[in-house]
């Protein structure tokens, strides 16, 4: 188990120290995201922003992720058993969501570039791996060097069908237990991270000078 998403994001940055001497981008999937991207991004004295996706929950099961959307994209699993008005009506509804983070997030700034970088992308733990699919299609198009996956947690599923995406350098994930139910499982302390908290981490790496920036 990790203590927290600080150690389980001091973990991971170790076993990305290949990367250090790459022009990279840390991408971190809000809000449980960014206190792991946060420790990566110290670590290898890189820029930290974020990356905004949200799962479409099923419809008997809303934790139970059937595909991801973004501003730009959506992903669906099985998308021939689902209704195409609730994804509809869930798409318009999580992008609504989506554009009020961005405002809240970017404020009077954009995202960064992503061209010809190496974008590391983490999130504090993947069940189905639809968002963070999602996530890499959205990453895919703005044409990186490399995309690198670093996740604490994961059932073994979710990591073999990131790992088989021939856009996907490398994907590092900590424990891939068997017996996967939560991400919140693996954690000893897995208190919400506030979009309050999440602005404040991020704002923090604005007012960094990071070398090569």
């Amino acid at each position: 188990m990790f203590k927290d998403r600080n150690d389980a994001g001091n973990q991971l940055a170790t076993l990305l120290a290949k990367y250090k001497d790459d022009d990279v981008i840390v991408l971190a999937i809000p809000r449980g995201g960014l206190p792991i991207g946060a420790s990566v991004a110290t670590f290898l004295n890189a820029p930290l922003d974020v990356v905004l996706t949200k799962k479409i929950g099923h419809p008997n099961n809303k934790e139970y992720a059937i595909g991801a959307v973004s501003l730009e994209s959506i992903i669906l699993s099985n998308s021939n058993v689902l209704d195409n008005n609730y994804i509809k009506r869930e798409t318009e509804r999580i992008r609504r969501t989506l554009k009020e983070r961005h405002k809240q997030y970017y404020k009077n700034c954009s995202p960064k570039k992503l061209k010809n970088k190496t974008v590391i992308i983490v999130d504090d733990g993947i069940a189905t791996g639809n968002t963070l699919l999602a996530t890499i299609a959205l990453v895919q198009k703005q044409r990186p060097t490399k995309i690198v996956v670093a996740i604490p947690v994961a059932p073994p599923s979710a990591i073999y069908k990131i790992s088989k995406l021939e856009h996907v350098e490398e994907v590092i994930c900590i424990l891939q237990p068997n017996n996967f139910r939560a991400v919140g499982q693996f954690y000893k302390n897995f208190e919400e991270v506030t979009d309050q908290k999440a602005i404040q981490i991020l704002d923090s790496f604005k007012s960094k000078k990071v070398s090569g920036i």
